[in-house]
């Protein structure tokens, strides 16, 4: 007796690239429920966070592990990140149309990894907007995104196609229905990141150059950068932000603990490196206790080993017939 028949989307994602697997664990095969019952929390009496799950993306949650903001506008409804997959983000659609009793003005992407970008079905293409380095992103590594998503998420992302934006945000000053909008074109976290500042509320909305109490991930990060972007934001007038996982506050905790776990990280994988240790003995060191705590930590710290060990080694070991540095 055979066994049952993989589809195209699990054998591709069977050979996902390198670049993409470490973004997903493993799959689980069970059914998964039919809506994400999105339930908004109130930031301002014009705007709205869906809580992303402290978890990693699997069967049970959907994906639904990023935060997502609403905006009301004049002109309506202004989506910051779409979720995971086309079942999120028409629920999301329905949810800010209820919330703010308009249509949908506006659609931003902070960045290409799946768990913010895969919802872009449910709003026009065209009053999709980001960053040219995010649809760059997309382009090259969205039908891989897509085909790992299918084989973890599996039910939640039926009938969920790649949808590229078709409108290229960029830095400047945009007014839509009265709402004044700083659109911050940045780095770090990837190679193209997007923040909002919403200057009629003060608050600054980071997608995933800041992480609140659950671990960044490093796949598509440039350290140095990234830290160089969370200066910049730090400096902001902001009276909350809204971080793309984590909670939303008022503080500057989610700036100074994204920096304390880069920082930590780095300085640890170095020091694991030139200690001669190996990836998996490094994935074993300790991190500061206050890191320790945050959610995830020890998942995405063995990740960053993972990402960050093999740029090590390209740095400082020869190529065969050369000196070591």
């Amino acid at each position: 007796m055979h066994g049952p028949t993989l589809s195209r989307r699990q054998l591709m994602a069977a050979s996902v690239s390198i670049a993409v697997q470490p973004l997903l664990p493993m799959f689980i095969s069970e059914a998964a429920p039919l809506s994400y019952n999105l339930k908004p929390t109130k930031l301002t009496d014009s705007a709205w966070m869906i809580a992303g799950l402290p978890e990693v993306i699997t069967l049970e949650n959907g994906g639904a592990i990023a935060n997502i903001t609403i905006l009301d506008s004049k002109d309506g409804a202004i989506i910051i990140d779409t979720g995971p997959s086309r079942r999120y983000g028409e629920e999301l659609a329905v949810l800010a149309k209820e919330l703010t009793g308009r249509g949908i003005a506006k659609v931003y992407l902070t960045h290409f990894h799946p768990d913010h970008v895969f919802g872009n079905q449910g709003f026009d293409a065209a009053k999709i907007a980001a960053p040219a380095g995010v649809i760059e992103g997309l382009t090259q590594m969205g039908n891989s995104f897509s085909d790992a998503m299918y084989y973890i998420a599996r039910d939640w992302m039926r009938g969920t196609d790649l949808v590229l934006p078709q409108t290229i945000a960029k830095t400047g000053v945009e007014d839509i229905g009265g709402r004044r909008l700083q659109v911050l074109e940045l780095a770090g976290h990837t190679g193209s990141d997007l923040a909002i500042f919403d200057e009629t509320t003060g608050l600054l909305i980071s997608g995933d150059l800041v992480f609140l109490d659950r671990a960044p991930t490093t796949p598509h990060a440039n350290l140095a950068v990234w830290r160089e972007t969370l200066n910049k934001l730090e400096q902001m007038p902001f009276s909350k932000l809204v971080p793309g996982h984590g909670p939303a506050e008022s503080s500057k905790r989610g700036v100074l603990q994204t920096r304390d776990w880069l920082n930590a990280i780095e300085e640890n994988i170095t020091a694991s490196f030139e200690k001669g240790l190996d990836m998996t003995e490094a994935m074993q060191e300790p991190l500061p206790p206050s890191l320790e705590k945050i959610a995830l930590a020890r998942y995405e710290f063995g990740r960053s080993v993972m990402h960050l060990y093999p740029k090590l080694e390209a740095a400082r070991l020869p190529a065969v017939g050369q000196k070591a540095k």
